[in-house]
């Protein structure tokens, strides 16, 4: 798709880009847009009355910034017994594309302050049992030598862990084998602040024109691009249009009736985590501890402890106790589910419901855990833990993709999926975890696909906000070396000591 070209900003409500959703999202591609092209007219419309409410602020996920430092389940284990870091590199690669864009925008002043959304925190892989010990080993040997990995440490002693960590340690059988993985160059995002400061930057200089409390509930296409409308009579005219919606964009996309959301179906997965503020615990636990997850569990349910700071106060966390709800959205409706169910994605939302039983049972199981159970599973990380020190928060809601895939039918894929029309005027992003860590990545791709004849003329300005820009850091370990002492320096995120 050809974008538009004009002096400046049109009178009415019509926009060159038109961003649905108030989340990271949307916030990374209005800051990248206009970084390219500063005199296109842009919106971004929020269905709530606030930025960043669902998946994208700070109690609704992890915090994480997943680079593939502790979260095996981007490491799976093959029948062989090799260890698959393919994934991990992949996503390590992809964050430090972020990584360089937040570093760029912090230098030219667009966001003032980086520990106000990212800090400096060891990422920690945690395993016991022999067989698991030795899958780290091999792991933490397959991802060694690579350089967004050098520096990571590998132990099964535990006394050295329990430095790490105290509180995996603190009542544990020391006679049970264990193996940590340690990397300093770890970190903790508070997506939602993180989301704030680049949308109301973009707004109070009047980049971007930011419309919240209205919820987008029609897409129709026009020739000269897509006629938006939604409640209250909002109506706007826009040449391009970005669904980040979270999970509702799945309906979104299918109300544009574009030919690409066919076949696609969502199944929403909630989640709870248990966060502690009391500050002996609090203090003894500054890492983010990941773990495996349980036989039939999703990705998405990968146990871990982590330190989070939030508005400058910090918290311990721990789960996800994942479990099921139909809304797409945390404030969403109990008919969402229903709503999604189309003739082209019936079929293959059967097909993937019958090839996951299991995880359905898992998930049944998981809403129906009482407080005990839920607690067993926090000593499986902190055996002294005790259920008063611990309060229970409801996380955002999370629609994993379900794709038809030719040959294979209905699949349940996790991750995120780009879907974007062919003639790239509207594009729209499905799927969850790594998700905010790698929206840089997400949002250059759907602009190579949305904007193919103008990628090389944004190039120069890319490379100057992201100095890797096409080119992947594993394959010069001396730039991989430059971009993340720079991004560090930047980001003040130079771990304080070892």
């Amino acid at each position: 798709m050809s974008g538009p070209d004009h002096d400046g900003p049109r009178a009415g409500a019509a926009y060159d880009a038109l961003l649905v959703g108030g989340g990271i999202m949307s916030a990374t591609l209005a800051t990248l847009l206009h970084h390219v092209e500063p005199t296109w007219r842009i919106g971004i419309v929020e269905r709530l009355d606030e930025l960043a409410q669902e998946s994208s602020g700070p109690w609704n996920n992890a915090g994480t910034g997943h680079a593939a430092l502790c979260e095996l389940n981007y490491s799976p284990q093959l029948p062989d017994g090799t260890v698959d870091v393919s994934k991990a590199l992949d996503v390590n690669e992809q964050f430090q594309v972020s990584r360089q864009l937040w570093a760029f925008l912090v230098e030219n002043g667009a966001l003032p302050d980086p520990s106000t959304f990212v800090r400096p925190t060891p990422h920690l892989s945690f395993v016991w049992g022999a067989e698991n010990v030795e899958y780290l080993r091999r792991r933490y040997d397959a991802l060694i030598s690579h350089p967004l990995f050098a520096g990571m440490e590998f132990t099964t002693d535990p006394e050295v862990i329990a430095g790490w960590a105290p509180l995996l340690m603190d009542g544990r059988d020391r006679s049970e084998p264990v193996a940590a993985t340690r990397a300093l160059g770890g970190t903790d995002v508070d997506f939602g602040s993180l989301t704030r400061q680049l949308i109301t930057g973009l707004a109070d200089s009047g980049a971007v024109e930011l419309l919240t409390g209205i919820e987008v509930r029609g897409l129709r296409r026009t020739p000269e691009g897509w006629h938006v409308t939604g409640q209250g009579g909002f109506a706007a005219d826009a040449r391009f249009v970005f669904v980040g919606a979270g999970g509702q964009a799945l309906t979104l996309l299918q109300r544009s009736k574009i030919e690409e959301i066919r076949g696609f179906g969502g199944f929403p997965v909630s989640g709870e985590f248990w966060r502690t503020t009391d500050p002996e615990l609090v203090a003894r636990h500054q890492a983010k501890v990941y773990g495996k997850a349980a036989v039939g569990a999703p990705p998405m349910s990968v146990p871990h402890l982590d330190t989070r700071v939030v508005d400058g106060a910090p918290s311990l966390m721990f789960g996800p106790y994942a479990g099921f709800s139909p809304r797409f959205l945390k404030h969403g409706s109990l008919f969402d589910l229903l709503r999604s169910v189309r003739l082209h994605n019936l079929r293959p939302m059967l097909q993937a419901g019958l090839r996951n039983l299991g995880l359905v049972v898992y998930l049944v199981k998981e809403l129906i855990a009482g407080r005990d159970r839920q607690l067993r599973e926090l000593q499986t990380f902190f055996p002294a833990a005790t259920a008063d020190k611990w309060e229970k928060i409801t996380a955002g809601q999370r629609v994993q993709v379900i794709k038809d895939v030719p040959g294979k039918g209905g699949v349940l894929q996790f991750g995120t999926e780009v879907i974007t029309a062919r003639d790239g005027s509207i594009a729209g992003l499905l799927g969850a975890s790594p998700g905010a860590s790698t929206a840089v990545p997400a949002m250059l791709d759907v602009m190579a696909r949305c904007f193919p004849d103008r990628m090389e003329d944004w190039r120069p300005a890319l490379e100057k906000a992201i100095p890797s820009y096409g080119r992947r850091l594993g394959d010069d370990p001396e730039l991989a070396r430059t971009v993340l002492a720079q991004t560090a320096y930047s980001l003040d995120l130079e771990p304080a000591s070892r």
